[in-house]
């Protein structure tokens, strides 16, 4: 896989997430651990973009 399309895929999965944080944010009761793993998960992500689009 080259490192374009590894981004692209890792940007993916980055707007996936925000879109489940979004919803998670707005369902009423919903986990606020399950939140916290969901916006961890993101935050790796968003690091690891970062961290390979400096090295593109």
């Amino acid at each position: 896989m080259s490192l374009t399309s590894h981004l692209q895929e890792l940007r993916r999965k980055h707007e996936a997430l925000s879109e489940k944080v979004e919803q998670a944010q707005r369902a009423p009761g919903f986990d606020d651990l399950t939140l916290a793993d969901l916006k961890k998960q993101k935050l790796r992500l968003k690091e690891e973009i970062t961290r390979l689009a400096a090295t593109a």
